[in-house]
Order: structure tokens, then sequence, then C-alpha cells
């Protein structure tokens, strides 16, 4: 299955600076976790089904999300599928830690984009077709390319290093890279 999008068209010549992340605010934030290394906060959020594969997730006072699937996988088409919703987490979050180290670090960025994609196989369709128990379910792999683009002239190596420092302290990479305890009980 490949998933087909708009680019959305920046003209050529304009080069400025990212809207900027509060310098002193992130830098606070830091002191803040550096001071109690072992809080851990709750998130939550709320999935109501809407009718066929539509959900609305309510999260905080904010606008539901919304997760559909497409018509090839019986759905409206109203919204990304669960999975892709996995793959914008991810990318935001990433994104949140490149652009986060490069404001603490002076790096003013002007373009960052980040291209991903996952392979899955969707064949159990979600318990209900091929259930192999010797099947991978889920992503089996997920790759993600980063175009970045600085005010400053800067080295593709130091460039990589600030990605692979966003990854190693991404919550959402970390979250789909080692095991995580996950309950299912009922209300």
């Amino acid at each position: 299955m490949s998933t087909e999008f708009q680019e959305p068209v920046a003209p050529a010549c304009v080069r400025q600076a990212l809207r900027e992340i509060d310098k002193q605010g992130l830098a606070a934030l830091g002191e803040k976790g550096r001071a109690n290394p072992n809080n851990v906060v709750t998130l939550k959020a709320k999935t109501v089904c809407e009718g066929q594969f539509r959900n609305l997730t309510y999260i905080r006072s904010l606008d539901p999300v919304i997760v559909d699937e497409p018509p090839h996988l019986l759905g409206e088409d109203t919204a990304p599928n669960p999975s892709e919703a996995l793959l914008a987490a991810l990318g935001a979050c990433l994104a949140v830690g490149v652009h986060a180290n490069a404001t603490a670090q002076g790096i003013k960025l002007t373009k960052l984009e980040l291209h991903l994609e996952g392979d899955i196989n969707v064949t159990a369709v979600w318990g209900t077709g091929d259930l192999d128990e010797n099947k991978p379910l889920g992503f089996t792999a997920i790759r993600v390319k980063f175009d970045m683009e600085t005010l400053e002239p800067m080295t593709d190596e130091a460039k990589d290093a600030l990605l692979q420092h966003a990854k190693k302290w991404s919550p959402v990479a970390n979250t789909m890279t080692r095991p995580v305890a996950l309950d299912c009980d009922l209300l």
C-alpha cells in the first residue's frame, strides 16, 4: 500500500528561520528535568468510536484527533489510519527533538521536513484474517529521511549528529524500539 500526498509549495527565494522556540523557556525545562530526573507524568486520552472505523480521540481540551481507514480497508477515508497516525506521531516527535536541540545549540533552521515510510503486513485484518502466530504484526521497518536546512552553513556530519541525538532522546522513537507494558482491561 502506497500513500500519496500533496507537497506544500513555498517560494524558493524565501530563506528565513523557522518560528523560534523560546530558548530561555527551553533551558528552564531542561533544568527542571535535571533537578527532578525521576519525575513521571501520566498522559491521558479518550477514544470514542463514531461508527465504522472512524474514531475520535480526545486529548486535554483540544479538538478531537480523528482516525479512520482508507476505502481499501473498509473505512471512509476521512483521516489517517492508526498506523499512519503512528508515523505522524514519530515524525512530529523527532522534529520537536531536532528543533529543540538546534535551538539549544544556537542553530537556526530554515527548513525541517521529515519523510516517513513504514512497511507493515496488514493480512491479519485486525485479527479477522490470516492469524499465523509467526507473522510479525505492526511495522517491521520504518525509514525517516530528514530534509533540513540552516541559516548558517552546517556540515552533514553536524546535521547527522543532531538527528541521531534527537532520535536517541525521542519518547515516541523509544516507545517504538523498546518493550513497553500495555494493559487492556474493562472499565
